[in-house]
């Protein structure tokens, strides 16, 4: 689906069915480096079973124009407008590690429309390294590498929904890779581990909720591992759900994940 926000394209996938923003809505946010690709299986079942879907094209990234937004609450107000734009009043949010963030800040920034936040592979506050940041401001590709070689669990993953001839560790970091390219006037993984990095409003934002919220930790994730959650679980009054993978939740645990998600969009009233 194309649409347009202030004045330049953006892209939301919508699950294989046309967009009706009169059903419940899903917001589903993807995480930095990535696109609306993360989100094909779950995209799908929500779309076949009675949802509005928009898996998002962060700015930036593939088929949304850019430049990349500048922080996170950036981002948010960036999704809000396209929910705007696709005549979206009220919707459940669905982000994974940075997107979790920027679901986050939605649902702070507009408490009135999010019916659920659901937050997959989150913590905070989302610290990334010295030593990462060095790595990517001087050579992004071995960054990538490194982040690809903790993301996944296990060194032969496979995915885990039908992908015949599909490998997760190549088809992570070719979409990183992709990404990057993309957007040639910007070091996008730099920028935006940096943002997760410098994102200091999770406690206050939390505050401001008011909607259900459920998050989704890999139980061998240690990007976002969920010991980091504790705090932030709290704060949010968030029901806590812990799968069997590492940081990408999506494609390594994708069937106990849309269950979790299942159940959370199941108890909100997107009306």
């Amino acid at each position: 689906m194309k649409l347009t926000v202030d004045g330049r394209a953006a892209y939301a996938y919508t699950g294989g069915k046309p967009f009706d923003p009169t059903l419940p809505c899903v917001v589903m946010i993807h995480g930095a480096s990535h696109d609306h690709s993360a989100y094909a299986l779950l995209a799908r079942w929500c779309a076949h079973h009675g949802y509005a879907v928009l898996a998002l094209d962060l700015p930036g990234h593939l088929r949304s124009a850019g430049p990349p937004l500048a922080d996170v609450p950036a981002m948010a107000r960036w999704v809000l407008a396209l929910l705007d734009t696709a005549g979206v009043q009220r919707t459940a949010y669905v982000g994974h590690s940075m997107g979790s963030l920027i679901a986050l800040e939605c649902a702070a920034q507009a408490p009135e429309r999010a019916a659920a936040l659901v937050m997959i592979g989150t913590a905070y506050p989302m610290k990334v390294s010295d030593a990462l940041l060095a790595t990517a401001r001087e050579t992004p590709d071995r960054a990538m590498q490194m982040v690809n070689s903790w993301s996944i669990a296990t060194l032969a993953t496979k995915p885990g929904f039908p992908g015949p001839g599909n490998w997760l560790h190549g088809s992570v970091l070719a979409l990183m890779r992709r990404t990057q390219r993309a957007a040639p006037a910007t070091n996008l993984f730099l920028h935006e581990f940096d943002a997760c990095n410098r994102y200091a409003g999770g406690l206050e934002a939390a505050a401001r909720v008011t909607c259900p919220v459920t998050m989704i930790l890999g139980a061998q994730d240690i990007m976002t591992p969920p010991r980091a959650t504790k705090d932030f679980t709290a704060a949010l009054k968030a029901r806590v759900v812990t799968v069997p993978s590492g940081h990408h939740q999506l494609a390594e645990a994708p069937d106990a994940t849309l269950a979790a998600v299942r159940t959370a969009l199941a108890g909100a009233s997107t009306r």
